[in-house]
């Protein structure tokens, strides 16, 4: 790759980390039983007031008229990739644990490359290629480490110091009827989030043409949609007064530290992100906050670190290679082609004016 085509993968590695560590912090702050919508609904605010002066300092002159159509779209936009997701996959997060929401979150790509197709975003012709083999190979691994790392725990290579608070995953499946049933509507809530996190990628790259201010006015926008969306959604829950009053310090940092990290950094990466290289090459980022998530369970969290996550970890990230190699090869196909199509028009243009010449100096007769 050139270094312009670097940039999308390097600035998708790091927000995917910081995903990772957000999501194992919000796990946290909903453990205390703060209601998992005003936590989003602050969440979205934060984001809103921090991308405020960025949006109206650095693209006032660039941003595009705002229309009603453009504003009812990023209104969708704020129901998929903030308010509806975020109902879902919080309220899954709280009935499960981080490392089976981000398993979860690995199927992304998988998601996001089928309703490419069924919505013809993607041509399916691309799949008999050698690129389309090598992207489709390695969604494939990226969900087989998912896998590995939510159903296979193996032995444990740390040393015992499991936080106090924590729970082991696989004895929620032997304490009953009533948690068992739980933990699957848990994954039946995060994998409805995913989808509405695949249509708002592939919206999102809809949106991104018709309004290009997508950095930091269209994200704003968006964010001040979802902030009263989630705080509507929150009476799902609870009507009380009360419950907007936040007292922990732990969920104020983790509230501050989502809003600014994990919803107005990541989006704005995301959406760029987007903008180059397409809903289906970002969603395949999704495996790193997996790895992420697994890591700041065991270095902050003092999770304990098992096997199956090493191999999970290993696998996933050999798979997200394998997809930048197909996505690498696409690349340079369609350079390739380019080059020739070039090349020939140029040909043609040199046979065409060395004919017009021979015309041209002919002797008259």
């Amino acid at each position: 790759m050139k270094e312009e085509q670097w940039a999308p993968v390097i600035v998708m590695l790091i927000s995917s980390v910081a995903m990772g560590s957000v999501n194992a912090l919000v796990k946290k702050a909903l453990d205390v039983g703060v209601n998992h919508m005003i936590f989003a609904a602050y969440r979205m605010a934060i984001s809103a007031l921090i991308l405020v002066p960025f949006s109206y300092i650095w693209e006032r002159k660039t941003r595009p008229m705002l229309t009603f159509m453009l504003l009812c779209e990023h209104f969708i936009s704020g129901l998929l990739g903030a308010s509806l997701m975020q109902f879902f996959f919080l309220l899954g997060l709280s009935y499960t644990s981080p490392t089976v929401a981000m398993a979860l979150n690995s199927m992304l790509p998988a998601i996001t490359f089928a309703l490419a197709l069924i919505f013809r975003i993607e041509n399916a012709q691309k799949l008999k290629s050698r690129a389309g083999v090598l992207k489709l190979i390695g969604t494939l691994i990226c969900i087989l480490g998912a896998m590995f790392l939510t159903f296979y725990k193996g032995l444990q290579v740390s040393n015992p110091h499991t936080h106090p608070e924590a729970i082991d995953n696989n004895t929620l499946h032997n304490n009953g009827h009533d948690q068992a049933k739980k933990w699957l509507l848990g994954c039946v809530y995060l994998f409805t989030g995913i989808v509405l996190l695949s249509l708002w990628m592939l919206f999102q790259g809809k949106l991104s043409i018709k309004y290009p201010c997508t950095k930091y006015s269209s994200t704003c926008l968006m964010s001040v949609f979802a902030a009263f969306q989630c705080a509507i959604l929150s009476l799902y829950k609870s009507r009380e007064v009360e419950d907007w009053i936040i007292k922990d310090k732990l969920v104020m940092f983790v509230i501050l530290y989502a809003g600014i990290v994990g919803q107005a950094m990541s989006t704005v990466v995301t959406s760029w992100s987007i903008k180059r290289t397409g809903a289906v090459f970002v969603s395949t980022f999704s495996p790193v906050c997996l790895v992420s998530a697994t890591l700041c369970d065991f270095l902050i969290l003092r999770s304990p670190l098992y096997l199956g996550s090493i191999i999970g970890s290993v696998v996933t990230i050999t798979g997200l290679n394998v997809f930048l190699w197909g996505k690498r090869s696409e690349t340079d196909q369609t350079v390739s082609k380019t080059l020739t199509v070039s090349k020939s028009c140029q040909m043609i243009e040199n046979k065409d004016n060395i004919t017009v010449d021979d015309n041209n100096t002919k002797l008259p007769v």
